[in-house]
């Protein structure tokens, strides 16, 4: 399927954003591991939360969690201390995707996990039993994924855990969401050293949790308005709270250097504030940014840059390479057939500094079944009038209205086989 989509001139809507992914795969796992069953408010409806409720709801023996690379990282650590055998697995690319350090690191606190193919890659057959816990010392430069895996299950641990991150430590916001979701939950965890997280073994309250709207789905909002190029157009994000622990928050200080005002207002009950973002005058013609901390924001900020005709260098892409697809291979190469030459340096960055070649005529956006490349491609409507996206379905992985949403904003979106 194919969806061919058009931007409107001017946009002025109030769009319901999704929930957080990333605070809700959290969330389901503390109330698990507390043998909850008081309510999540507002859990997201996305892909990849989904197969982790259901996951943690039927306990099959055989746990498929598909794409969903948070699931198989927390469900690995989870499995580990709860009682029961169970294989986990998921797609053909999920079973290239690297899972050693998470297990070598739950081996070492006593984790009975094999490999049932290919070292160091799902599947895993997992024997899940109390563990003692204590001191673990792992690489800071793993996925944030892996230490917020370890850091769910501290409280479970008999000892509980006592966590040393060695060397430089990356995507630092998504581990202090993790600590911020279970000081929510009553856990007592912090950090105790300028590299260590300590957790003590202790009872996880049960407690009803509201979940807050998702940041990174609110970029491509941000690049609508951007590329719209409207200074009239304004877009309300009601959700989204002010002093955010999600990552992701980043993206009003990254699009403010694009012109992109946020402004909180008050509700007409006048006790919650709703961010408005509006757009206004820029001269910025190059950009700089390490988006070791916000990975996620990457690909909206490179077509957006790239549509604007900003130049840029943007690093700490490395993780890049294993997430859903290869997204520096992917951006580079749709934004090639949009006439755009982007140059990837050492497995690390994406520059660009303004060469362009002759664009494909008629030119049709892969999505590589990727979310992230649908939704950080089809703002580019509003900059070249139309365009043409495969596969949009895949945005079920984060945000599952997103085309309904693009379309109460004004979008013509017209679907073919």
């Amino acid at each position: 399927m194919q969806y061919i989509i058009q931007a409107p001139k001017h946009i002025e809507c109030s769009i319901g954003l999704p929930s957080s992914k990333s605070i809700s795969n959290r969330a389901l796992v503390l109330c698990a591991l507390a043998g909850s069953n008081k309510a999540i408010h507002r859990l997201s409806d996305c892909d990849d939360t989904m197969v982790l409720l259901r996951a943690l709801k039927d306990m099959p023996q055989v746990i498929d969690i598909h794409a969903a690379g948070t699931a198989m990282r927390f469900m690995t650590a989870y499995l580990s201390v709860t009682e029961g055998e169970h294989t986990i697995t998921g797609t053909e690319r999920m079973r290239h995707r690297p899972i050693k350090p998470l297990v070598d690191a739950l081996r070492q606190l006593g984790a009975d996990i094999e490999y049932k193919g290919e070292e160091g890659f799902p599947p895993l057959s997992i024997r899940g039993k109390k563990l003692e816990g204590g001191l673990l010392e792992i690489p800071g430069n793993v996925s944030s994924q892996y230490i917020s895996a370890l850091l769910l299950i501290g409280p479970a641990l008999q000892k509980g855990l006592v966590l040393k991150l060695s060397g430089d430590i990356v995507s630092r916001p998504y581990i202090d969401l993790t600590l911020h979701v279970m000081h929510e939950f009553g856990i007592e965890v912090d950090w105790t050293d300028v590299d260590t997280i300590s957790v003590a073994h202790q009872t996880i309250e049960k407690r009803e949790y509201d979940v807050e709207s998702d940041w990174s789905a609110a970029s491509y909002w941000y690049e609508i308005l951007t590329l719209l190029g409207d200074t009239q157009s304004r877009i309300a994000l009601p959700g989204l709270y002010d002093g955010s622990r999600q990552g992701d928050s980043a993206v009003r200080y990254l699009f403010s250097m694009l012109g992109v005002k946020t402004v909180f207002q008050k509700d007409e009950k006048g006790n919650e504030h709703i961010p408005v973002i509006t757009l206004h005058q820029r001269s910025l013609q190059r950009m700089s940014y390490d988006f070791v901390n916000q990975p996620d924001l990457a690909q909206t900020m490179t077509v957006a840059c790239a549509a604007l005709g900003i130049h840029f260098s943007f690093t700490g892409l490395h993780s890049l390479r294993i997430k859903e697809t290869d997204r520096l291979e992917a951006l580079r190469a749709e934004l090639l057939k949009l006439g755009y030459v982007i140059e990837i340096i050492d497995d690390d960055e994406l520059r660009w500094n303004g060469e362009r070649c002759a664009a494909l005529p008629h030119a049709v956006i892969d999505t590589y079944d990727d979310h992230r490349m649908a939704m950080s491609f089809a703002p580019m409507a509003a900059k070249l009038g139309s365009i043409t996206i495969n596969h949009p379905e895949v945005v079920s992985k984060s945000y599952p209205h997103f085309w309904d949403d693009l379309r109460k904003a004004g979008f013509s979106i017209t679907s073919r086989s």
